[in-house]
C-alpha cells in the first residue's frame, strides 16, 4: 500500500511517501481502507520534535485521524462491521496511508446524513470544541471571545457559542480569516496581528484560548469578573501561563473540562450527531493528497491554512 514515512524528526521534508506492508486485523481490530487522513497541530510539532501526546518509534507511519469503510476485522469483532464507513483515531500512529489497522472498540460509524469527509474533520475537533463549550457553558447573552476562530477547533467554537446564544467576538490573523469568521456567524472579528489589539475589544465573559502565549494573555485581561477561559492549544508554542492566584485576583475561573473516555465518546458522538442533523459545519479550508503530506504540514506550520487540513488518501 502507499503510505508517508517519518524516518527521522525535522522540517516537513521529513515525511517522505513509499510503500508499506498492507495491514492485517488482529484480535479486537478493525481494518480501515482510508478515504481521509485528518491533519492536527500537534502532528506538525510531533513531526518536528518527537514530542507530545504520541509514541516516537523510527521509522514510522504518521497520523492519528482517518475515516474509510471497514474492510476486515479480527477475532472478536461483529463482522457485520465490514462495509460501514467509520472515523476513529489509530493512537498516533499508521493514518498517513491506504489502510489502517485500528482498535475496533474505537470506531465511530458516521451517520448516513454526513459526508465522510466532514466526519474525518469533525473527529478530533469536534469532540475537542465540545468538550471546552460545555465546561465553559456560555450563557445566553454573554460575550464570548474566540481565539484562532478560523482554525478547525474555533471555526466549530464560534458556531456552538453562537448557538448557545452568546455575542462571538472571532479573534483571528489577517483579513482572509476574520471574513472566514463573519461566515460562520461571529458578531464581532478582531485581528491578533494587530498592536495593541485588544484596544478596541469590550470586555467578555469566557475566552477560548486555542493559542496560548501572548495572545492568551491579552485575552485573559479582557475577561470580566465572574469570567471563564478555557485554554485547550498552543498554537504560539506555549501556553498562556495564567495562574490560579492571577485569576482569583481578578475572580476569573481557569476552567479544566472532565476527560473520560466516556465524555471523549459522547463528545464526539454528539459533534457527528450535530453535524448530520445540519447545526454544525466543519470547515474544510485544503486539501492535499497522501503523498504531499509535506506540503499540508508546512502549509500549517505558515498558518496559511483556514479550518482543517484533510489528506485525500483515495
Amino acid at each position: 500500500m502507499r503510505a508517508v514515512w517519518l524516518k527521522e524528526f525535522g522540517g516537513p521534508e521529513v515525511l517522505v511517501a513509499g510503500d508499506a506492508p498492507d495491514p492485517a486485523a488482529g484480535p479486537g481490530q478493525a481494518v480501515v481502507d482510508v478515504a481521509f487522513a485528518n491533519i492536527t497541530f500537534v502532528e506538525t510539532q510531533f513531526r518536528a520534535t518527537g514530542n507530545g501526546p504520541f509514541k516516537a518509534q523510527l521509522p514510522m507511519i504518521p497520523g492519528n485521524g482517518v475515516g474509510g469503510v471497514v474492510s476486515a476485522v479480527g477475532d472478536g469483532v461483529d463482522p457485520g462491521l465490514v462495509g460501514k464507513r467509520v472515523v476513529t483515531a489509530t493512537g498516533g500512529s499508521g493514518g498517513y496511508a491506504e489502510r489502517a489497522a485500528v482498535d475496533a472498540a474505537g470506531l465511530y460509524l458516521v451517520p448516513d446524513a454526513l459526508e465522510l469527509d466532514a466526519a474525518v474533520a469533525l473527529l478530533a475537533d469536534g469532540r475537542t470544541a465540545t468538550l471546552q463549550l460545555r465546561a465553559a457553558a456560555p450563557r445566553a447573552g454573554e460575550r464570548v471571545l474566540v481565539e484562532a476562530a478560523a482554525g478547525g477547533v474555533g471555526s466549530l467554537l464560534v458556531q456552538l457559542a453562537k448557538a448557545a446564544g452568546a455575542t462571538v467576538v472571532a479573534a483571528a490573523g489577517g483579513p482572509r480569516k476574520l471574513e472566514v469568521a463573519r461566515e460562520l456567524g461571529a458578531d464581532e472579528t478582531v485581528d491578533y496581528l494587530e498592536p495593541d489589539w485588544t484596544g478596541g475589544v469590550d470586555g467578555v465573559d469566557v475566552v477560548f484560548d486555542g493559542v496560548g502565549g501572548a495572545v492568551g494573555r491579552a485575552a485573559f485581561r479582557l475577561l470580566r469578573p465572574g469570567g471563564r477561559m478555557v485554554s485547550y492549544g498552543l498554537a504560539s508554542g506555549e501556553w498562556a501561563g495564567v495562574s490560579e492566584e492571577e485569576a482569583a485576583e481578578r475572580g476569573v475561573t481557569l476552567v479544566k473540562p472532565e476527560v473520560t473516555p466516556e465524555l471523549l465518546r459522547e463528545s464526539t458522538e454528539s459533534a457527528l450527531a450535530e453535524a448530520a442533523a445540519g447545526r454544525l459545519r466543519p470547515l474544510i479550508g485544503q486539501r492535499f493528497p497522501l503523498e504531499r503530506a509535506a506540503d499540508a504540514h508546512a502549509a500549517i506550520e505558515a498558518r496559511a491554512t483556514v479550518g482543517k487540513t484533510l489528506l485525500e488518501v483515495r
